[in-house]
């Protein structure tokens, strides 16, 4: 790295300062000096221009020489910025209609970069052309008009100090919002749109491409310090994080080169190890020209290829340029990058006029020289030593041939300001000299001579100027002094020949809102090699995909994050959610929880095959039922009906054929009389079948015991006892369901939790107490019955029912026990699905247990429905 170093120094050595002041003034074509004017030496005071390059201060200037000491570094390109402000000058002058009795002159002085120098030659401005001695005018044509400038915002700053006193309006063609940070009052006009739109246009474009994961570097000065504060919380606040902030350090002189390497070494790791594609730079001028180096840094290190895959977006503030000994040096680095430029379009004449620049036909440019000695690498033959062994100037370079970093036959974005600086000084100048106050401001009834403290006068014509241009363009200034114009973005495709394209692919535009104001025009971007012509991806991590969220990690900016599928019941429709969302009630996730299906409103309905098979199922029982009830009807006389109450038999029949009838009730849209019926109507009816069922097995074993000789039994035989159990047991069912009525009834409700897919419309029992106390006290009867015909299953007796009595209350428990569980685990339809199967099975147990063997006897063995057989079997 020394040695490195070292040879830098030597390439550097004789470089100048890339800073500079034009001064430029109104001239009388009448006065003693239009014919040195007419020279074209330039002498005419009154305009200050400063910033960019020059490479000497000797042409159109009072010398200022730099310290002995110093060596600057120069950015050849700059010299643009002369020849737009001579042009500029050149068409005023040749407009009759503009300014008809004034011709403008300028005087450039080189500034340095420097405070101290720059306060001497703002100074010299205020002076004779010749000699230090401020506040002194001796005629018109000395009197200082505006300043022009600058570049960089510290120049234009300590200009102004010294302006201000005098009330001489600054125009600056570069950013500068530190101006804004001076004493109020001071009179500056800025030919750049505010920067609150750059900085807008930057995020628009982050937000746009949804890059999130950024790098940003600027200049280690004040207004790269206001930049950072300020995009800073705007851009946090907008989702965007930055994986690296970095500084460069000001370059000015070439004893500043050290510090320049090693910081720049620091930046190159940062770019190497950063998964960040993008970066956003923030810099002066000629930073550009420092940015070079970090390909020969990765050369160093044998990493020459990891750095290039970026996309760099820079501030219109940057140009593409290089120092002098970067003539051939590799610009691959920045193809692809985008930036912003004031919106323009060609000026024409100005390509004409840079092609008519030749050093050896050129008057009054003692820039010009030292330009083409850097710009071709070679030396004019008056300054050649004759053991040098270089190329000698003939003045047949073209200047088209030279690489777009020394200089451009197009107009730049700085030049472009330069030159509607110039004339919106012309026009309000035009304006003051058409106004009422036309002859008071500008001449003295006495002497004919300018009154040089009536200038200030000019700011309220500068305020509001509005003009077009030559290439068509409205220049004008808001009630800041910064003119109104939106910004172009640029992308930049870079050759291998060094040349380069400016590719317009979009606009920032001033009038809109901030969410509408870019628009780009993706199709026409070039991005860098290394992305293959796709779409650069610049996140920390990748995007969360539909149906998950993200969680930030622990110590990590909330870019870097994790991605977390979204919990049962919620979805995210987008990439990189913060959080899941739950569906409407009326909607439900999908399967990959990345959008909300409606859902159906449903409940059992005779259309679906469940529903209509369940009513299937009870008509047929019905039938049966209807069909054992007539054949019993039929038979009523025979043993086999009369035997175990005739009455208790008919009674068991009915309320299975209404048991089979209420499951109608159970399908359908429930309305608010089948919720209000269902329920109790199969509760009290299974109530009334278990009463008839558990009175034919009391009435068996009473029926035993009477046999017995001296039973007192047989006084309880008859039907008031079946009577009394039905009523009794049926009465306090319909007492429960009473209650349940009256307190809590069950009405029509819709449930949106119990199936995610589904609405399911149903009826709410009201009380759940209720319901289960319904049941409970049927399940009691049940096993009531169901013990005591087990325990009189072995009575003697012919047509003994108490064995179908058993089996049939063991069915009817089994249906019922399961059905709770069954009941409690299903949802939606289904649970009433269950309860009417339920309902079916335990009453489809009950006819066939208890009457299908009577049925069998009557249908296919009449012959033992005979009273004398069972008499005779009896007897034996």
């Amino acid at each position: 790295m020394v040695l490195l170093l070292d040879l830098l120094l030597a390439l550097f050595h004789h470089m100048v300062c890339q800073a500079h002041i034009i001064r430029c003034s109104i001239h009388d074509p009448h006065s003693p000096l239009h014919s040195y004017h007419q020279s074209g030496d330039f002498i005419i005071g009154g305009i200050v221009f400063h910033g960019g390059f020059i490479s000497g201060p000797r042409a159109f200037s009072e010398k200022i020489p730099p310290d002995k000491h110093e060596e600057f570094a120069i950015v050849p390109k700059n010299y643009q910025h002369l020849l737009a402000f001579a042009f500029a000058i050149k068409e005023i002058n040749g407009n009759s209609k503009l300014l008809p009795n004034l011709t403008l002159g300028f005087r450039i002085y080189d500034s340095y970069d420097n405070a101290r120098r720059t306060y001497h030659a703002a100074m010299l401005l205020l002076s004779l052309v010749e000699t230090l001695v401020p506040n002194y005018m001796s005629n018109i044509q000395n009197n200082l008009i505006a300043v022009i400038g600058g570049l960089d915002p510290e120049i234009s700053l300590h200009v102004a100090n010294i302006l201000d006193i005098y009330m001489i309006p600054q125009l600056i063609y570069g950013t500068a919002p530190v101006m804004n940070d001076k004493t109020p009052g001071l009179h500056f006009y800025q030919m750049v749109p505010q920067e609150a739109l750059e900085i807008e246009g930057i995020l628009s474009l982050l937000l746009h491409f949804r890059w999130t994961w950024i790098g940003l570097v600027f200049i280690d000065s004040d207004n790269g310090e206001r930049f950072v504060q300020t995009v800073f919380p705007m851009f946090t606040q907008r989702g965007v994080c930055f994986a690296f902030i970095e500084r460069i350090p000001k370059f000015t002189y070439i004893t500043e080169i050290y510090g320049m390497l090693e910081q720049g070494s620091k930046i190159y790791d940062k770019l190497l190890d950063s998964k960040a594609n993008v970066v956003v730079v923030h810099a002066e001028s000629y930073s550009f020209a420092v940015f070079r180096w970090l390909p020969y840094l990765a050369d160093l290190q044998h990493e020459p290829n990891k750095i290039k895959g970026k996309v760099w977006i820079t501030t219109a503030q940057m140009e593409i340029n290089a120092f002098v000994l970067q003539r051939n040096w590799d610009t691959e680095l920045f193809q692809g990058a985008l930036s912003f430029r004031i919106q323009s379009n060609d000026l024409p004449g100005f390509n004409s006029f840079e092609k008519s620049r030749n050093p050896f036909s050129t008057k009054g440019d003692g820039f010009i020289r030292d330009f083409w000695q850097q710009a071709f690498d070679c030396i004019f033959p008056d300054t050649a030593v004759n053991d040098m062994e270089v190329d000698v100037c003939t003045g047949r370079e073209k200047l088209e041939s030279l690489p777009g970093s020394f200089f451009e036959m197009s107009m730049t974005g700085q030049s472009y300001s330069i030159y509607n600086a110039i004339y919106a000084v012309a026009h309000a100048l035009h304006a003051m000299s058409s106004s009422k106050y036309k002859h008071r401001t500008m001449m003295d009834t006495q002497g004919n001579n300018l009154k040089n403290e009536q200038w200030w006068k000019l700011h309220q014509f500068l305020r509001g100027v509005s003009f077009n241009n030559n290439a068509q363009n409205e220049v004008s200034f808001n009630e800041n002094g910064e003119q109104v114009a939106g910004l172009d973005v640029i992308n930049w495709n870079i050759f291998s020949n060094e040349s380069f394209l400016r590719v317009k692919v979009g606009r920032m535009d001033h009038q809109a809102s901030p969410n509408q104001a870019l628009t780009i025009d993706e199709d026409a971007i070039t991005w860098h090699s290394w992305f293959n012509q796709t779409r650069p991806l610049s996140v920390c991590t990748e995007s969360c995909h539909s149906g998950s969220s993200k969680k930030v990690k622990e110590g990590k900016p909330y870019c870097c994050y994790d991605c977390l599928p979204c919990p049962e019941g919620k979805i995210s429709n987008q990439e990189d959610m913060n959080d899941c969302k739950k569906c409407s009630d009326k909607d439900y996730p999908n399967k990959n929880q990345d959008f909300c299906i409606p859902r159906t409103v449903t409940f059992l309905s005779y259309e679906e095959p469940l529903g209509l098979s369940l009513a299937f199922f009870a008509l047929s029982f019905l039938l049966i039922t209807t069909l054992v009830m007539g054949m019993f009807m039929k038979h009523h006389n025979t043993p086999i009906v009369k035997a175990n109450n005739q009455n208790l038999t008919y009674t068991l029949l009915i309320s299975l054929l209404l048991c089979f009838l209420c499951t109608f009730l159970f399908i359908g849209q429930p309305q608010k009389r089948t919720c209000l019926l269902r329920q109790t109507a199969f509760t009290i009816i299974f109530s009334v079948a278990v009463s008839s069922v558990l009175a034919k097995t009391i009435m068996v074993v009473l029926a035993f015991m009477a046999t017995k000789p001296g039973s007192r039994m047989r006084m309880w035989l008859g039907k008031e006892l079946a009577i009394s159990i039905v009523l009794s047991c049926s009465f306090i069912q319909a007492t429960i369901c009473i209650v349940w009525l009256e307190t809590s009834p069950p009405f029509p409700d819709v449930d949106m939790h119990s199936v995610a897919e589904e609405i399911v419309l149903e009826c709410n029992e009201g009380s759940v107490t209720m319901f289960y106390c319904a049941l409970g006290y049927m399940g009691i009867l049940a096993i009531i019955s169901f013990t005591v015909a087990f325990l009189s299953r072995k009575l003697p007796g012919s047509f003994n029912e108490a064995k179908s009595i058993t089996f049939s209350m063991l069915v009817f428990c089994s249906v019922w026990l399961s059905f709770v569980p069954s009941y409690l685990s299903t949802k939606g339809k289904y649970m009433v699905a269950v309860e009417i199967f339920s309902i079916l099975a335990s009453s489809a147990g009950l006819l066939g247990c208890i009457f299908f063997p009577k049925c069998y006897i009557i249908v296919l063995k009449p012959e033992m429905n005979n009273r004398e057989l069972l008499i005779r079997r009896k007897k034996c």
